[in-house]
């Protein structure tokens, strides 16, 4: 069974599960930290937005409409976006008794933590002594000694490296638990490791995050379930690259940094029109997670228009049927290409999962698939098995993998034949007026009318 955390705070990272989660739904359990994905949240008593460590306990203590519409829009958006349901989802609170328990003390004793005026801290040096502090990110650790400065506040620290697992709370302090050491709060780092054994055990297939996450929130992760547990615990780390808009670093303070809602309503300044929510997702899974994606509006009307183009394909490939005939000469030529596209495909995905290979690949196929649709390549010149193949895998990376699906609504499929079938007697009967009319509407809807030697159908516009 693949287990997966869903990584820490992604409002301006690209969250890597926007790629392909049905390649695991069968044999996984989700689980997504709840105060790790909602966004951080404004409280406008205070005038301030409370941290990626405050988020869930504000949350938590405050069950207002305003609060249980930040986790409704939270869950619309994944549904927007197709987004496989999480088997679980939880909150530190519930997790403050193992953080001091299973985790802080084990490590005290242990001798990789101390108590310091009230904290305990993880103590690098020690740690380093039998493990690599830096086996993530490449960091060497006396190059990290050289490089650090004297801070305020650090004078109860053993050395500059040392990072808190249970911090001391001022009386006014908004987060205040008791403690064998004083009343406080868990450190960042320990409340990721305290959620993940106890919901996913001491190891995990995947974990996901930001770039900017790897040093030093994930290597002290690492160290410090390495420390309580003796075990790596994460298999494979997938880290997301962050997003930029115009070529523009996203943020708050620039007034780029817009949320999908807003993107699905082109209601923010720099939009100049609604995206759809699969319209955004395609454009996301363009680029591969590792890599910086650019919001523009061009980006995202080429990718608009990209999306039309495969949801066309899906269409026309779930009609096709392959039609045996004796007469029409074997193509060995077509055949290996439609085979090499398909296992590129399959390639893609095995190259640390490289969507953008995989639509490229996509796309090669759906030039095959509107030869056989035209008629212009018959069915009959490749065998039946490797047409079944080319159906197969356009329609399982599509819907399955890439988690891409149609946007319409139930009821259109009556209503575009209907309208069509008046198309086709305006035309027989010369009905010009009316032929235009039937076009013009349609294209209204962004969709347009074919007419081919094989007959009249439908299409999205693509541009």
């Amino acid at each position: 069974m693949n287990i997966v955390e869903v990584g820490d705070n992604a409002r301006r990272k690209k969250e890597f599960l926007m790629l392909p989660v049905r390649l695991y739904q069968n044999d996984s359990c989700w689980i997504r930290p709840l105060d790790n994905d909602i966004e951080s949240v404004f409280d406008p008593e205070k005038n301030k937005y409370f941290s990626h460590g405050e988020c869930t306990r504000w949350l938590l203590q405050s069950a207002d409409g305003q609060t249980i519409g930040r986790v409704a829009a939270f869950i619309d958006r994944n549904t927007a976006f197709t987004y496989d349901q999480p088997t679980g989802g939880m909150g530190f609170f519930e997790c403050i008794d193992d953080a001091k328990a299973a985790g802080i003390k084990t490590l005290l004793e242990k001798g990789l933590a101390y108590e310091s005026g009230g904290s305990v801290y993880f103590d690098v040096l020690r740690y380093n002594e039998n493990h690599h502090y830096g086996i993530l990110s490449g960091r060497v650790i006396e190059d990290l000694l050289s490089e650090t400065r004297e801070l305020d506040g650090q004078a109860e620290k053993r050395n500059s490296l040392d990072f808190a697992l249970w911090k001391k709370a001022s009386p006014e302090h908004i987060m205040r638990w008791p403690s064998p050491w004083g009343m406080g709060f868990p450190g960042w780092h320990i409340e990721c490791t305290s959620m993940s054994a106890k919901y996913l055990g001491e190891q995990f297939d995947i974990h996901g995050g930001g770039m900017d996450l790897k040093f030093p929130h994930h290597e002290c992760e690492i160290a410090q379930a390495v420390g309580i547990n003796g075990v790596s615990p994460v298999r494979y780390w997938m880290h997301t690259n962050m997003l930029t808009v115009n070529g523009e670093k996203m943020s708050k303070s620039k007034g780029n940094s817009f949320l999908p809602a807003e993107l699905f309503a082109g209601s923010h300044p720099l939009l100049s029109q609604a995206y759809s929510p699969m319209t955004v997702r395609f454009f996301m899974l363009q680029a591969h997670y590792r890599s910086t994606l650019d919001f523009s509006n061009e980006a995202l009307q080429s990718a608009q228009r990209a999306y039309r183009r495969l949801m066309n394909g899906l269409r026309i490939v779930k009609g096709l049927t392959y039609q045996a005939d004796e007469s029409v000469a074997p193509d060995e030529k077509t055949q290996a290409e439609i085979m090499q596209l398909c296992e590129a495909c399959y390639k893609g995905m095995d190259d640390d999962l490289n969507t953008a290979v995989v639509i490229a690949n996509l796309f090669n196929l759906l030039k095959k698939i509107n030869s056989f649709y035209t008629g212009s390549l018959k069915s009959a010149a490749i065998s039946e098995e490797v047409f079944d193949l080319l159906q197969s895998t356009f329609v399982t990376f599509i819907e399955e993998i890439l988690g891409l699906k149609e946007e319409k609504n139930a009821d259109t499929d009556g209503l575009i034949a209907s309208l069509l079938d008046i198309y086709r007697e305006a035309k027989a009967e010369k009905a010009y007026d009316k032929v235009d009319r039937i076009r013009s509407y349609f294209k209204t809807q962004g969709l347009v009318i074919k007419d081919m030697k094989t007959g009249i159908d439908w299409a999205y516009e693509e541009g």
